[in-house]
């Protein structure tokens, strides 16, 4: 992928670890003919696309990734395997840059199904914002809510919502589903969506922000509840949430064989986000 002919191009990075316990060289892994990989670059150049002035790189921390991102068309940096976090490779891979971006998106490397309008919105809306980072959120349906609910059960950290400001401002993160809905059923009947946003792992960081994030160790409540989202917050720094519409792919992330199946089944009954 070319860069632009802006001097200093935003960047989405797409980290892309070998190693994972429930799916072993998980970027390689071909879902419905097409490897998960190349899946999330075609969302990137998608997005780039539709925003402009955008490079793409893939950072990984293996030579078979590198060597199967350039096949690809795609730019590719090697970072070191002890990385433990998609933002701390999507910072190495801006520092590989001879001009630090001032706006880097980590577009998750098992996220294949993540609308590339979503993206391309994010980077706007960062672009625009004094925000630390933006990322988007989904207001949940009843119905959607009862789903997640439902899951919560059986997978309790599995899911997070958002709490926001009128004006977009993130006002807090968790695993479990917040606000906690007082006359629940009176609200059922005056309005179809629910009162609860939630969040979809992708992060438009200013670089500056990115930076400070990275130096500061896990903050108290990232580490009570999981979410390194939250180190911002307790840093005093803003992130913008941006509303999008719900994706038509009902599949988060692909962590594991089953994942890699409903995916598969997904594409078969909904067709293929790449197309042909």
């Amino acid at each position: 992928m070319s860069r632009t002919d802006l001097p200093n191009p935003d960047l989405i990075v797409i980290p892309a670890r070998f190693g994972s316990k429930r799916l072993p060289g998980k970027p390689l892994v071909p879902i419905a003919g097409r490897t998960l990989l190349e899946r999330v670059a075609h969302v990137a150049r998608e997005a780039s696309r539709m925003a402009g002035g955008i490079d793409i790189l893939v950072a990984t921390d293996d030579p078979r990734i590198e060597a199967h991102a350039r096949d690809l068309g795609c730019e590719a940096v090697m970072t070191a395997s002890g990385i433990s976090s998609g933002s701390g490779r999507a910072y190495a891979a801006a520092l590989s840059r001879a001009e630090r971006p001032e706006i880097v998106v980590n577009l998750q490397g098992d996220a294949p199904f993540m609308p590339p309008e979503v993206v391309a919105r994010l980077i706007e809306a960062a672009r625009s914002s004094a925000a630390a980072a933006a990322t988007p959120v989904t207001r949940m349906g009843w119905a959607e809510l009862d789903r997640l609910r439902d899951h919560k059960i059986r997978a309790p950290f599995s899911g997070t919502t958002c709490i926001r400001a009128a004006d977009g401002r993130a006002l807090w993160f968790s695993k479990n589903i917040i606000p906690a809905i007082r006359d629940e059923a009176e609200r059922r009947k005056q309005s179809p969506v629910s009162p609860v946003f939630q969040h979809l792992g992708l992060y438009a960081y200013r670089f500056d922000a990115l930076e400070r994030f990275e130096q500061a160790p896990p903050s108290h409540y990232e580490q009570i509840e999981g979410l390194e989202q939250l180190r911002l917050l307790e840093m005093g720094l803003d992130i913008l949430t941006v509303e999008v519409a719900q994706p038509r792919f009902a599949v988060s992330g692909i962590d594991t064989p089953e994942d890699v199946a409903l995916a598969e089944t997904l594409i078969a009954e909904l067709g293929d986000p790449c197309g042909a």
